[in-house]
């Protein structure tokens, strides 16, 4: 199975000829939705969710699937998939569950929205996307796809969430914010201390799980 890293909070998950997108962004590469069969959208901010690049690839693909929250739905002015925390469906062949519910705060309660975290089933074990939230999974993760950067996050609780959640393997997502003097201080706390095997992804790049 192959996980390919775009940048920001996109991922594209593949299992032979099964192909699955999390979060395509205003920031994520257009070819991160090239021969989709589906897609997660955990909310509606732009960094994770871009309608025209969506719409695009639905124009391209009719058959793409598009999994969100109802909220995120009537946004979008292609067809999609509403899915509840909770929900277990299939998408692109993965057998994926809904976690979560709501963004994690940056201030004064804001920004109060949906927020969906997907646990896809892989051949790898579980992998767990939260987008912009540390709900816990409420389940065994194989694979952590880990927010890095975020103005609702501090990297204390990034690496709680990491301890917490003790998946095998982490890599982190959600993090267009850092430069390169920042990725090295990330790097090297999430390293030494989420209790895991830890890789950043390059842009562009994938691992094999």
């Amino acid at each position: 199975m192959r996980l390919t890293k775009f940048t920001h909070a996109c991922v594209r998950v593949e299992d032979g000829a099964s192909t699955l997108v999390i979060d395509p962004g205003v920031f994520s590469e257009p070819e991160s939705l090239a021969g989709a069969d589906a897609v997660l959208v955990t909310h509606a901010h732009p960094d994770h969710l871009d309608v025209d690049k969506l719409s695009a690839a639905v124009r391209a693909d009719p058959e793409l699937r598009i999994f969100t929250h109802a909220d995120v739905v009537g946004e979008l002015d292609v067809a999609a998939t509403a899915v509840a925390p909770g929900d277990s469906f299939e998408a692109a062949g993965f057998r994926v569950r809904a976690a979560g519910g709501r963004h994690a705060e940056v201030y004064e309660g804001f920004p109060d929205c949906a927020n969906l975290g997907f646990i896809v089933d892989t051949p790898s074990g579980a992998l767990y996307h939260p987008g912009d939230a540390l709900h816990p999974p409420g389940t065994p993760v194989d694979t952590l796809l880990l927010p890095a950067a975020a103005p609702w996050l501090k990297l204390a609780e990034a690496l709680d969430f990491a301890r917490a959640v003790a998946p095998r393997r982490i890599h982190p997502v959600h993090d267009a914010y850092l430069s390169e003097l920042g990725w090295g201080i990330v790097d090297s706390w999430f390293d030494e201390e989420s209790r895991a095997e830890y890789h950043r992804i390059p842009i562009g790049d994938f691992v094999e799980l």
